[in-house]
């Protein structure tokens, strides 16, 4: 998740770029194997020079999102109805605004934090 206010400096445009051509690279490499009725290991799609993992597992992780309640949602209808969102990609406390994997949000108030209650 990249998180930045209002300025955009060098360091932080360089960032953004290097996450956007990489976020890129993911989403031709998506459409390239949507396009495709078979894959097999020999396939061009998949480089011989990709970093071999051996004594692998599948795990998980946690993801940074939001929960809140949202107005105007182009999928879950009604007024302030309580969602969690998809992963968050980018974030602007100071700007009023968050990117999800799927759709940008703008934020309102902030939830008080009732962690010590």
């Amino acid at each position: 998740m990249l998180v930045f206010g209002p300025e955009t400096d060098e360091r932080v445009r360089n960032i953004l770029k290097f996450e956007a051509a990489r976020l890129s690279a993911l989403a031709s490499d998506l459409i390239e194997i949507a396009k495709r009725e078979k894959l097999a290991p020999s396939d061009a799609l998949f480089p011989n020079e990709a970093p071999l993992l051996e004594f692998w597992s599948l795990g998980s992780r946690g993801a940074a999102c939001l929960t809140g309640l949202s107005s105007g949602h182009p999928i879950l209808h009604g007024g302030r109805r309580e969602i969690i969102t998809s992963d968050l990609v980018a974030f602007s406390e100071a700007l009023g605004w968050a990117r999800t994997r799927s759709r940008w949000y703008r934020l309102g108030q902030r939830a008080r934090d009732t962690s010590s209650h």
